[in-house]
């Protein structure tokens, strides 16, 4: 069993601690958060560290979900004390924090993954290998208000998601980046678009709001004779293929006729998504990357890639 440890028990800490006690590759030796109140509500169940030192070497790793602005700090703490960090996203504040950790990291041998959970996410991983060389891609984050996390952009708040989903399947350099966002209740921008290019010619286009009146977490991929559809928050997808019809098509089918009169038959299919927990596996997946020496499916580096896109985006709105 893998000791670990929880820094920061907030909405998505409390969810670690509780999913980590649950493991089968983890054994929780504790937490610690510097608001004691907080901490009140979970020391009966788990133990508390009042010093977040003494939890960091009593563990294997640190799983890191305190605000942005402490990760660095703490993992880098946790990194020179050779202890294995998962770290929440964003993985830091700056870029420049974000080479330090992967550096310390790399020295010392140790394995870093970043808490971008919808890589884990059922309706993604069940389209695993039909994603290929997308053209156009369109991402929609949209969430009704919350006071948790408005102290930063929606790009680091919600954003970052689809972009770390869009850097993984788009093989290719960013050629250019623009952007606009509007602060409406925040000191931040609360909704935003940005486009990005890349040199392969794939187009991304994300928005993401946190002043909507409903939820909504979709992304549509166009490549070619396919559009593939997800559904992050009601974890579904689907896909739409089309074929050129030579001989013999499915009566049954859709056919339709393009501009210079050729027959497309066109196929759909809803792919079966299990009904797994993304925390969980993500979890998980990183047992598997420590006790096997592997690279995490979101290393550092990928999280690093992820805040210098987001980075980049906030600095074309302001």
């Amino acid at each position: 069993m893998i000791k670990a440890g929880v820094i920061g028990v907030g909405h998505l800490g409390s969810i670690h601690l509780k999913l980590l006690n649950e493991s089968s590759y983890f054994e929780l030796i504790g937490f610690h958060d510097n608001d004691l109140e907080k901490s009140k509500i979970f020391s009966n169940d788990f133990t508390f560290f009042k010093q977040s030192i003494k939890l960091i070497k009593s563990v294997d790793v640190i799983f890191i979900c305190s605000n942005t602005p402490t990760h660095y700090s703490i993992a880098k703490t946790c990194l020179e004390h050779n202890k294995h960090v998962f770290i929440e996203k964003p993985i830091t504040t700056t870029i420049e924090e974000a080479k330090e950790l992967i550096e310390i990291a790399k020295n010392n041998n140790l394995i870093g993954q970043v808490g971008h959970v919808e890589r884990f996410n059922p309706a993604y991983t069940s389209l695993r290998g039909t994603i290929y060389e997308p053209k156009f891609i369109e991402c929609h984050r949209l969430a009704e208000f919350n006071p948790r996390g408005n102290d930063v952009s929606v790009v680091l708040d919600l954003m970052i998601h689809d972009i770390d989903i869009v850097l993984s399947v788009v093989n290719s350099k960013i050629k250019s980046v623009s952007a606009n966002g509007v602060c409406v209740i925040s000191d931040a921008p609360d909704i935003t678009n940005a486009r990005v290019e890349f040199e392969n010619g794939c187009v991304a286009n994300f928005t993401a709001s946190r002043i909507s009146l409903k939820n909504m977490r979709k992304t549509r991929f166009f490549q070619d004779n396919a559009y593939i559809s997800i559904d992050f928050l009601e974890k579904k997808s689907e896909v739409v293929k089309i074929s050129t019809v030579i001989d013999e098509f499915d009566k049954y089918a859709m056919i339709i006729k393009n501009s210079k009169g050729q027959k497309k038959q066109i196929y759909y299919s809803n792919p079966s998504v299990k009904g797994t927990n993304a925390i969980v596996e993500e979890h998980n997946s990183f047992a598997n990357s420590i006790l096997n020496n592997l690279k995490p499916i979101i290393s550092l580096e990928d999280g690093y890639l992820a805040l210098n896109l987001a980075n980049e985006i906030i600095n074309k709105i302001q």
